[in-house]
């Protein structure tokens, strides 16, 4: 299976014309390594994607007849590694730290479409009490240690997070203390500083985190291969004696598998990973982003390596769905984020006497 998704890439990206770099790693992963599953976890995969991507559309759709505003950025087209990461890990037990570009993470964590979509309309009845929006939805129920604006915010947030494991554990002695915490963020933040600050502490202190780079080949209008010295971000691993691994983010099964590999890792007390995930997004930075800095053709390589599409055909092939199973579940995600929508417009706006509540902590 693995051999033939290299091979069908290869075509892809020589019938396009597409010759970028990312593309030919991407064609030279060897992606044999997938993750098994079973018809329950299939269709739960399938589900999540699906309400990821119908989610994100319904959101452009509200923001373009003006119903939603502020800056929106979705995740069209990477919904393999939010998807792959976090349902190889547990809910309400492992801890997930987000980005800007957080509404699918937060919706793979277990925060009901209703929560997040009633934040993204600044409503009382958002995870974040309408005080977040789009770029900070956080829920301490769901583990969710919050969507930040600026790169490489989270991380030291999630490296938090995977120390507090680590001390409940050795210091408190506290042997059911093995909770992983994965960070997401882009290629763009892996040239700041806090990004290796963070890795040379997880690994100094054998920390149980992955970080997991969502490397879109694109931080905003910069080609990923025009802003760093080493494209191949997970090498940068090496430099601190970390496990470091590249897969195919458009592969739900692969993310899945390293992500798997790399949760052992870090249960077990081995430390960190630095976990690359090619992918792409479908639209642009964000939607007021007119989306005109890449070329159409590689738009049209990508579109072709959709990877809702492509564990349909997986599922299908191995006979664990058929297409009309596949058809019901988008029907009654279409229902809930119709649903989740409603909700979100007739909801309660925030309190005004309450404004200043939630700045500090209470009792």
């Amino acid at each position: 299976m693995g051999q033939d998704i290299a091979m069908e890439t290869q075509q892809m990206a020589a019938g396009g014309g597409l010759t970028g770099a990312h593309a030919e790693r991407l064609s030279s992963l060897v992606t044999a390594s997938r993750a098994s599953i079973d018809r329950d976890t299939g269709l739960a995969l399938y589900r999540d994607m699906t309400l990821g991507r119908r989610f994100e559309d319904k959101c452009a759709e509200m923001y373009y007849r003006g119903k939603m505003f502020g800056f929106v950025h979705l995740y069209n087209g990477q919904e393999a590694v939010s998807t792959g990461v976090i349902g190889a890990m547990k809910r309400q037990h492992d801890w997930f730290c987000s980005t800007y570009r957080d509404h699918v993470h937060a919706l793979s964590a277990g925060v009901p479409a209703r929560e997040v979509m009633s934040e993204l309309f600044g409503k009382e009845t958002g995870c974040s009490k309408g005080r977040g929006g789009s770029m900070h939805l956080f829920s301490k129920e769901h583990h969710l240690l919050g969507g930040y604006a600026f790169i490489g915010e989270g991380i030291p947030v999630a490296l938090g997070a995977a120390f507090t494991s680590r001390y409940k554990r050795d210091a408190l002695g506290e042997a059911g203390s093995d909770a992983v915490t994965a960070a997401f963020f882009g290629d763009g933040t892996c040239n700041i500083g806090q990004f290796y600050e963070c890795l040379n502490m997880a690994q100094l202190w054998k920390l149980p985190i992955i970080f997991v780079v969502e490397n879109n080949k694109w931080a905003i209008g910069m080609d990923h291969n025009r802003a760093t010295s080493e494209p191949e971000i997970w090498r940068k691993a090496g430099s601190f004696g970390m496990a470091g691994e590249e897969v195919d983010g458009m592969d739900v099964l692969a993310v899945r598998a390293a992500t798997e590999r790399a949760v052992a890792r870090a249960r077990a007390g081995e430390g960190p990973t630095l976990l690359e995930c090619l992918t792409y997004r479908f639209r642009g930075h964000s939607l007021a982003d007119p989306d005109e800095l890449r070329a159409e053709e590689e738009k049209q390589f990508w579109a072709q390596r959709d990877p809702i599409k492509a564990l349909e055909r997986d599922l299908v092939s191995a006979g664990l769905a058929t297409a009309d199973d596949l058809r019901t579940i988008e029907k009654e995600i279409d229902a809930e984020v119709q649903d989740s929508v409603d909700f979100a417009l007739s909801a309660p706006e925030p309190d005004g006497s309450e404004l200043t509540r939630y700045i500090w902590a209470e009792d």
